[in-house]
């Protein structure tokens, strides 16, 4: 082949491939990027895709955090191999997330999230129907507001440390999601009750009330919990027609552990009966 052609070919390939680098090359610490931001990707270590395409837990940084801190947690990286799943750590622009009652709006988070998926499920084997979206503290914000735009968005949600802020949501989207709350009592920095921020202009809102726009739109307002304690977890639950709101309380502050995603991730898999196979 001519010298010439030999470089040709390759800037060929790139350019049918379009913007972004080939999935192959868009792995661990090697972003993936898309119109309007980045994401980047886990995969396990050892065995193959089950049918169907990888199972895939996201995750979702805190205010001013950066995604590729998830990926260097090895904690992350074992859950990704115990699981089999894959883990996709999301960015968000300048280290935030522009939910709608957000003191900025730097990006239209829902259509960048439908963009996302799209873009991983072509280029990385996921399978659609088995995701769980995490975030922790701003990015548990986003994450309720993600479960409100669309229930069906991800198959499971499972936020720690953040819900909405006020002024509430009256309703949601129509449909129940699978979400899975856990949150400390000692938190200071996003307290149950929520807290004024930039001296009064934003308020982040209380956790139960959060949990009432769904209770009330799903008719469960006036209908007790389930309670039960899993180890350092007290929880409460309540059950709805194709969802599950869970309410789980620690006794520390502000902090995240991989065992709480482990743990929705398996409780959302038992309720969706989802299989390794």
């Amino acid at each position: 082949m001519p010298l010439k052609l030999q470089f040709v070919l390759p800037l060929v390939l790139l350019a049918l491939m379009g913007p972004g680098l080939p999935a192959q090359a868009c792995v661990g610490e090697v972003s993936c990027q898309l119109d309007g931001g980045e994401y980047f990707v886990l995969s396990p270590r050892e065995g193959n895709p089950p049918a169907g395409g990888w199972p895939a837990i996201f995750y979702l940084h805190g205010h001013r955090g950066k995604a590729i801190n998830a990926i260097r947690n090895n904690a992350f990286q074992t859950l990704s191999d115990e699981l089999g799943v894959k883990f996709v750590a999301v960015q968000g622009v300048e280290g935030t997330w522009s939910f709608p009652t957000a003191p900025r709006a730097l990006r239209d988070e829902f259509r960048f999230f439908d963009r996302l998926m799209a873009d991983l499920f072509a280029k990385h084997d996921v399978d659609p129907e088995r995701t769980l979206l995490s975030g922790f503290s701003s990015g548990a914000f986003m994450t309720w507001y993600l479960a409100c735009d669309d229930p069906d968005r991800f198959a499971g949600y499972a936020p720690v440390a953040g819900a909405f802020w006020d002024p509430l949501p009256s309703k949601c989207a129509s449909g129940a999601p699978y979400l899975f709350h856990v949150h400390g009592r000692a938190d200071e920095v996003v307290p149950l009750e929520g807290r004024p921020l930039g001296g009064g202009r934003w308020h982040q809102g209380d956790l139960f009330e959060s949990f009432d726009v769904w209770r009330r739109q799903l008719g469960l307002a006036e209908v007790a919990g389930e309670r039960d304690q899993d180890g350092l977890l007290s929880c409460e639950s309540w059950k709805a027609t194709g969802g599950l709101l869970e309410l789980c309380l620690h006794e520390g502050g502000h902090s995240i552990r991989a065992e709480w995603l482990r743990r929705a991730w398996s409780k959302l898999s038992e309720l969706k009966g989802w299989s390794r196979s």
